[in-house]
């Protein structure tokens, strides 16, 4: 099976159908990060770049914390009134206020260098929450969280398993602001930061909690240990059952991971299900 001409729902049930199946090869495995990225119609170089695991040929297990490119860019600020996207009001208790409070946040430096601050995309009444870490250069663009080619391979994913962005995921990240460069977040940036999510999560409540990457898999299970060795349990956060997995773009990077995503989402599903217990709470 190849790439050139599938539809997204294509992909998503070829996905689903090599899962159930115990297929011996996954669609984006046999492809470079390059081709998956050309597939799903956009550069893997305008994605945050994360590193969820080892270099290829290596184990997961022994999988180092994400990494930053060490150069940055330089980004001219966007006066505030231009800098916020407009959004439909929703019926929800405190999120339009919430998302009104870090629309207009300039509590960090990352505020003088952002273009949009990047609250959310999805359904607020979603029963999923994904979590990332940072927006990167086409979040930053459109105020809105998980586009471009890793924003299309997550949709997938989602989908494969019977879930959207549309209907029944929230999608955000630990910061809503760009650090310049897609270097890591600084402490004091996270520490202005996490008010917000755990707003959004007490407002939201959803009944489960994907954490995609490194970055985002230690900070919401309150450990240090690399994404191979998170994967396959489920934490709790905030009360809210936690399930670690690849960051879309590193799967663009490194398409072999994707039967470990694969997994990963089925015990996902299993949670959703009501078919999974929780980890002791992080």
């Amino acid at each position: 099976m190849t790439g050139p001409g599938l539809t997204p729902e294509q992909i998503a049930r070829y996905l689903r159908q090599q899962g159930e199946l115990g297929g011996g090869e996954f669609f984006f495995s046999g492809l470079t990060g390059d081709e998956a990225a050309a597939l799903l119609d956009g550069d893997p170089s305008d994605s945050p770049s994360v590193k969820d695991g080892p270099s290829p040929g290596t184990s997961a297990q022994g999988a180092s914390p994400a990494q930053r490119p060490s150069g940055s860019r330089s980004t001219q600020p966007t006066p505030l009134a231009q800098a916020i996207p407009t959004a439909e009001p929703t019926d929800i208790p405190g999120y339009d206020d919430l998302r009104a409070e870090a629309l207009a946040c300039r509590q960090c430096a990352l505020a003088e260098t952002r273009a949009n601050v990047v609250f959310s995309d999805g359904n607020p009444g979603a029963r999923l929450m994904v979590v990332g870490e940072a927006p990167g250069a086409q979040e930053d663009k459109t105020g809105r969280a998980f586009v471009g080619p890793a924003g299309k391979l997550l949709d997938l994913l989602l989908a494969s398993v019977d879930l959207s962005r549309d209907e029944t995921a929230y999608i955000c990240n630990v910061l809503k602001c760009r650090p310049p460069g897609n270097r890591n977040p600084l402490p004091a940036e996270i520490e202005t930061c996490t008010p917000f999510l755990h707003r959004q999560i007490e407002i939201i409540s959803p009944e489960a909690i994907l954490a995609v990457g490194t970055f985002s898999g230690q900070f919401l299970t309150g450990t240090s240990l690399a994404l191979g060795k998170l994967r396959g349990e489920v934490y709790s956060y905030q009360g809210v059952p936690v399930v670690v997995t690849y960051h879309p773009a590193a799967l663009l990077r490194n398409p072999g991971w994707t039967r470990a995503t694969w997994s990963d989402l089925q015990l996902l599903r299993q949670v959703m299900d009501g078919s999974q217990n929780l980890q002791a709470e992080t």
